[in-house]
């Protein structure tokens, strides 16, 4: 007769290699739900009028590109960095602060309401802007993970 295998208990399954912690989901949550609110915070103070460059819907989306780019040099410099924290200020607090589908949403929305000039410069404004802010946010990283010691 065969036995059942015994599942591990939940410790174990935790520190299996390949599947994060308890810790990392609960930080990306926390951190999903801060960034929503930053986010949702920022469009009730500065409210995007239709037919004119969503600029806070741009600012947002550009300011993330650099933060995540800098977080991310450091984070390559310093691998020792807590996953948990990694995971809840990356894909949580940031990746529900600045989100692509908010960029295809503006965009359709100029489209609909008759502004395809708006919405055309709002996709390219976003490019070109959130590529340079990754470019100066990686440079920024890497400065601060030079001042500190961090590897290169």
């Amino acid at each position: 007769m065969k036995r059942a295998a015994k599942a591990p208990p939940p410790a174990a399954v935790a520190a299996r290699p390949g599947l994060p912690g308890l810790r990392a989901w609960a930080a990306v949550a926390v951190g999903g739900l801060i960034g929503t609110e930053l986010r949702y915070g920022a469009g009730v103070v500065f409210p995007e009028i239709p037919g004119t460059v969503p600029w806070t819907t741009l600012v947002i989306n550009v300011l993330g590109s650099f933060v995540l780019a800098a977080l991310t040099t450091v984070w390559i410099a310093r691998p020792k960095t807590a996953f948990w924290l990694r995971a809840g200020l990356g894909p949580g607090l940031l990746g529900s602060f600045t989100t692509f589908s908010a960029v295809v949403f503006t965009i359709d929305q100029q489209l609909r309401g008759g502004f395809p000039a708006v919405g055309l410069a709002y996709l390219g404004l976003s490019l070109v802007l959130g590529l340079g802010a990754a470019a100066a946010g990686w440079k920024a990283g890497k400065a601060v993970a030079d001042l500190s010691g961090g590897a290169s």
